[in-house]
């Protein structure tokens, strides 16, 4: 993936915590769908076009896993279990 070459104009945080979660649609006849949902917000992250997959889409596939797995580790690094607080769901999707 290049740097990106334009300005940043906006910025849209957008946080976890209950209702919040990652899942993966794939599809036999188009390209899968990556559903990021906040509560009522929605993100959908798609290819390039529903039928065909570039060296592009794949290499940004690629980073988006790398880049949650970090943010993973980082969150798991920072999480202490307290009476206030219970353990991570095992095995379920973000």
């Amino acid at each position: 993936m290049t740097r990106r070459r334009t300005h940043r104009i906006s910025t849209i945080s957008l946080n976890t915590g209950r209702g919040a979660r990652a899942t993966n649609h794939p599809y036999p006849s188009r390209t899968p769908v990556l559903a990021l949902d906040f509560g009522a917000l929605s993100v959908l992250v798609t290819t390039t076009a529903g039928d065909l997959v570039t060296a592009s889409d794949v290499a940004f596939a690629r980073q988006l896993a790398h880049e949650a797995d970090q943010f993973a580790r980082s969150v798991e690094s920072k999480f202490t279990t307290s009476p206030q607080t219970s353990k991570p769901d095992q095995g379920k999707a973000a």
